[in-house]
């Protein structure tokens, strides 16, 4: 016996869709919903500001081989920070493949004990023993 092969069967046409002029629709009426009253919150006390730490605003000496970089003027150990970073960005002394290492030119080496690179969590430690 040989087998029937199957028919395919038609698909309908599709329909063409005719497309009809909106009616412009009326706006709809708003609900009027009484809203409760939100239980008032006891009013928070305004924090204080910050006081920086007085040991970290006393002026400090810097010694020759870090006055080349701060200069030769007593300033905060934040301010000694600062003007070290912006040393370091300037001269382009922050390693490109670890941004953790700084890489010491002439002047810097004296300040880090002679290493060639010193780790930015080590930074502060270093320049404490160039200050008074």
């Amino acid at each position: 016996m040989a087998k029937k092969k199957p028919v395919a069967k038609k698909k309908p046409a599709a329909k063409k869709v005719v497309a009809k002029k909106a009616a412009p629709k009326k706006p709809a009426a708003k609900k009027v919903v009484a809203k409760k009253a939100a239980p008032k919150k006891p009013t928070a006390k305004k924090k204080a500001k910050r006081k920086p730490n007085p040991a970290f605003m006393r002026p400090l000496q810097p010694d020759a081989a870090l006055g080349a970089i701060v200069g030769n003027k007593p300033l905060p150990r934040t301010q000694i920070t600062k003007k070290i970073w912006a040393y370091i960005k300037k001269n382009g002394l922050q390693d490109q493949q670890n941004k953790r290492m700084i890489n010491a030119d002439d002047k810097l080496q004296v300040i880090f004990g002679g290493e060639k690179q010193v780790s930015m969590f080590d930074l502060t430690k270093r320049v404490s023993e160039h200050v008074e």
